[in-house]
């Protein structure tokens, strides 16, 4: 049987009878030190097996926000108060430049499974993003997909229409607090989170800061099939909805609503990861990757505040193969 412990006030390191092997450990710390890493996290079991730089300092989240939300998204549809199939017309969403009908017929579920076929002009956006962006009304809602922040900047403004309150406050409230994260704090004076507004759009994006113990909380409640304890945090059938291979996405495998997901082992190029894998992604080499068939959650910061401070996936690839191979051996 799988270990299932959780943390409480602090993490649990595991047992020094511990399987992982420390000499590849070793190697992959060594590793770390040759690219941009700041962070490295990695829970087994629901306990620590190993950490590597500073795993307390709240680094920018850039694009994991959209896996938070995902997130909140799950617990307001399962209470009632949010619907899939509702659509933007129905909301009365609209943007700077103005949406055309077909656009307003996309619905919830097309924004958060990137299809929403609207290519408006929006914030936050990095240069692989825009590189990708489709031309405006070349695509109806539902039929193709596209990583494309103007849906998830404009789930933020939907969420707090439907909900009437903060995302950052619902988060807080729903999901920090619950699985006790330590580090995370929004109130009066301190904020991990911040809107960003843009002259080109209504709808701002939401950016969040967290430290890697959190983060890793975050991926063993979806580990974990949403559930802390005695309470599910998040209903367990949206776990799965939302981490499931809904569209392809190339070599990253393919993508849920706002989670990356592996396919048929594609993930991150450079290192086929377990069916089941899925992970939470941020730009510059920000990566939470859940790892059900091994019971593993893996965190990894850059300290992106720095400029051209950046760890890419194909560097990223050799970390991630020393880790897992430290568990179950070189070649696993």
């Amino acid at each position: 049987m799988p270990d299932t412990a959780l943390p409480a006030t602090d993490w649990q390191q595991a047992p020094s009878t511990t399987r992982w092997n420390p000499e590849i450990l070793a190697e992959a710390w060594a590793y770390a030190g040759t690219i941009q890493t700041s962070a490295v996290m990695v829970v087994e079991g629901g306990r620590v097996v190993a950490t590597w730089g500073d795993v307390e300092r709240r680094y920018m989240c850039h694009s994991m926000r959209k896996s938070f939300l995902s997130a909140l998204y799950g617990i307001h549809i399962e209470e009632g108060g949010i619907s899939r199939g509702t659509t933007l017309a129905e909301l009365g969403i609209d943007d700077k430049e103005g949406l055309s009908g077909r656009e307003k017929a996309a619905t919830v579920v097309d924004l958060l499974s990137a299809r929403s076929g609207i290519y408006h002009p929006t914030v936050f956006e990095s240069p692989w993003m825009r590189s990708i962006k489709e031309l405006r009304h070349s695509h109806a809602p539902g039929v193709f997909w596209c990583y494309n922040n103007w849906d998830f900047n404009v789930l933020g403004t939907i969420f707090e229409k439907l909900v009437g309150r903060s995302l950052f406050e619902e988060f807080r409230d729903r999901i920090a607090r619950p699985i006790s994260m330590q580090d995370f704090r929004y109130d009066g004076e301190r904020k991990d989170g911040e809107y960003v507004p843009g002259n080109e759009t209504d709808h701002p994006a939401y950016p969040f800061r967290m430290s890697s113990r959190d983060l890793a909380r975050f991926g063993l409640l979806f580990l974990r099939d949403g559930r802390w304890g005695d309470k599910q945090v998040i209903p367990r059938r949206w776990v799965k909805e939302s981490t499931a291979p809904i569209s392809e996405a190339g070599n990253a495998g393919a993508y849920g609503y706002m989670w990356w997901v592996a396919r048929a082992g594609i993930h991150i190029p450079g290192v086929i990861l377990p069916e089941g894998t899925y992970s939470a992604r941020g730009a510059g080499g920000h990566k939470l990757i859940v790892i059900p068939a091994h019971d593993i959650v893996l965190v990894h910061r850059v300290d992106t505040d720095v400029k051209g401070h950046e760890v890419k996936t194909h560097q990223l690839a050799p970390l991630v193969d020393l880790v897992l191979a430290a568990r179950l051996g070189r070649g696993w």
